[in-house]
């Protein structure tokens, strides 16, 4: 069997990539070598010292690496490594075939914007929130793919263990409301892939945020997102939606936020930021000529 090297969008993450699918319809994540019992080969990789986290899914291995080595320097070795404990009979995972689905639950929830309902499952589905304006923007959500061949759907936010659908005026949600619920619930239970986590892409507004580009931001900056983070984002969530700090500009007093979710396109949002958010920043920061300005494409 033959081991095929692939890049992602993410430079630690590599992919090993076999000429069939080496799982049946699941997907595993392991965070360290005490999480492996169901995979041999997970266990033997974790024996690498620079190996963080290790995928199974589909037809593919995906690696991420601590930045002690560069993946040029190694993804041969790996590669071959993986090659051997295949072709000598090793194990890649041991699945539990008693029973395919896993039971899950999917209620509707409704948010401050009339033409999104959030729908709330109860087990996390992804680490990474994404935002789909399209089909086009769903490469690393086969649940959002599918979920775009309804006609009445605009857009999707996938986070931690919900997805906000906005659907078009064609339809009403007392009409699809049951309908979307079923379809989630089902794909899930049986396997289907919500959000592929190495190829997800983190949009610039994520980056800044992230702790190893925080440091390089301004001081206010900073207050600024450690705000958003304690005291709105909470709070925007559970509204089936999320907010993420773009830029301040000092000698305007600007701040930009995109709002992604519920919150975009939302009729209240104009209210939320000017008598919510804005009013807290002045208050917070002890600035009364801040001004809160959302980017929404």
């Amino acid at each position: 069997m033959k081991i095929s090297i692939k890049e992602t969008q993410n430079p630690t993450i590599l992919k090993f990539e076999f000429p069939e699918f080496i799982t049946k319809g699941r997907n595993y994540e392991y965070k360290n070598i005490d999480e492996t019992k169901n995979s041999p080969l997970a266990q033997k990789l974790f024996y690498l010292p620079f190996v963080k986290t290790v995928y199974i899914s589909g037809n593919f291995i995906a690696i991420e690496r601590f930045s002690i080595v560069e993946w040029s320097d190694v993804q041969e070795e790996v590669a071959a490594q993986i090659e051997a404990f295949v072709n000598d009979g090793g194990t890649i995972v041991i699945e539990d075939t008693t029973s395919k689905k896993i039971p899950i639950s999917v209620y509707g929830e409704t948010t401050p914007n009339p033409a999104t309902l959030k729908f709330v499952i109860n087990r996390k589905i992804t680490s990474h929130a994404i935002e789909c304006k399209s089909i086009d923007d769903c490469q690393a959500s086969p649940l959002a793919k599918a979920l775009f061949q309804f006609p009445f759907i605009k857009e999707l936010f996938i986070d931690e263990n919900y997805i906000s659908i906005t659907k078009y005026e064609v339809a009403s949600w007392d009409e699809i409301t049951l309908e979307m619920r079923t379809f989630i619930k089902e794909y899930i239970e049986n396997g289907g892939v919500v959000v592929d986590e190495t190829l997800v892409q983190s949009i610039p507004q994520q980056e800044k945020q992230q702790i190893k580009n925080f440091d390089k931001l301004d001081t206010t900056s900073q207050q600024i997102i450690n705000i958003l983070e304690e005291y709105v984002k909470p709070a925007v969530a559970a509204d089936g939606g999320n907010i993420l700090f773009d830029s301040f500009d000092e000698s305007t007093k600007r701040v930009k936020v995109v709002l992604q979710g519920s919150c975009n396109g939302c009729p209240s949002s104009t209210f939320t930021l000017k008598n919510g958010i804005e009013n807290m920043l002045k208050d917070m920061l002890n600035d009364q000529d801040i001004i809160v300005e959302a980017l929404n494409s």
